[in-house]
């Protein structure tokens, strides 16, 4: 599958030391690609390189095999760009908003910005300067996907949308992804890029730390089991085992598994269990790994 998006080297260093450092990436033909890292990381610098907003100090990033700054004119006919923060004419409601961005591209058919309209229960008759934060957010989202460009480029899309808007959302990128859209989408929020996303890339302090298979980044995650037993004489048993645990409480332990789960079970089973949970692995935990203490 050939690569759709290149990023290479990019660099951007600005006066105050701030920016990004060698930047590298690629997003496949048909892949939702998650771009993850906190506030002040790098992310929407890297995508305004995209856009072709921006000169790079060095490096360079293509669309289509298409310069981003040079060709920028003819990569964007094609392409949904939401920006993390969204210019809007605050005197328009937001139909008429979107019919106004509708004619800039020559558009007639009105029939995906309406099935959008509905899908994100936006209050098109309201002025934008009225609007709360979330329904701007849905009119940016709007914008950014009714022309059904083959690319698209989201800068932190979920901002202000409540959970039911949220998940909506995360079932327009699958949804788009089953139609062989090319995505890429920063954010913060891990739950949303774990559902979508086959592939994620984290950036910290300007630079890439990791680009990796969602899957393989949770694989290296230690699995939790929350275990409650019967009486101390099973916790002398489980003392006695070498397993690596946590006691939460006199009777409650946290044991982290990494591969061979053999062991648990041959000592859990010399045991009386009360009861058992295992946590669910999050991108969080990864992305926490990359920001704590222990990779400073």
């Amino acid at each position: 599958m050939r690569s759709l998006i290149k990023v290479q080297s990019l660099t951007k260093v600005y006066s105050n030391g701030k920016g990004i450092r060698n930047v590298s990436f690629d997003v496949k033909e048909g892949e939702v690609f998650g771009f993850l890292g906190p506030n002040g990381a790098g992310k929407t610098t890297t995508l305004r390189h995209l856009m072709g907003f921006v000169n790079p100090s060095s490096g360079k990033a293509s669309i289509h095999g298409l310069d981003c700054r040079r060709n920028a004119a003819q990569i964007q006919k094609n392409l949904g760009y939401l920006p993390g923060e969204i210019a809007f004419y605050d005197n328009m409601t937001g139909i008429q908003f979107l019919t106004f961005i509708d004619e800039l591209r020559g558009r007639k058919d009105h029939l995906r910005r309406d099935q959008l309209m509905a899908r994100f229960e936006l209050e098109s008759d309201r002025k934008i300067r009225k609007m709360s934060k979330g329904m701007k957010q849905k009119v940016g989202l709007i914008a950014a996907f009714m022309h059904d460009p083959a690319v698209l480029i989201l800068d932190e899309p979920t901002s202000g949308l409540d959970p039911l808007m949220q998940k909506r959302f995360v079932e327009l990128i699958i949804d788009e992804r089953n139609r062989g859209k090319t995505i890429l989408m920063s954010s913060h929020l891990f739950n949303e890029i774990d559902h979508t996303c086959e592939r994620a890339g984290i950036i910290r302090e300007g630079e890439i730390v990791t680009v990796e298979n969602i899957r393989t980044l949770k694989g290296a995650l230690p699995q939790s089991f929350i275990v409650t037993l019967a009486d101390g004489e099973d916790m002398k048993i489980l003392r006695n085992s070498g397993l690596h645990y946590t006691q939460r409480d006199p009777l409650v332990v946290e044991i982290m598994i990494k591969e061979d789960y053999d062991p648990m079970l041959r000592t859990l089973s010399q045991c009386k269990v009360v009861h058992m949970v295992s946590s669910p692995q999050t991108l969080e935990q990864i992305f926490m790994g990359f920001y704590g203490k222990e990779h400073e």
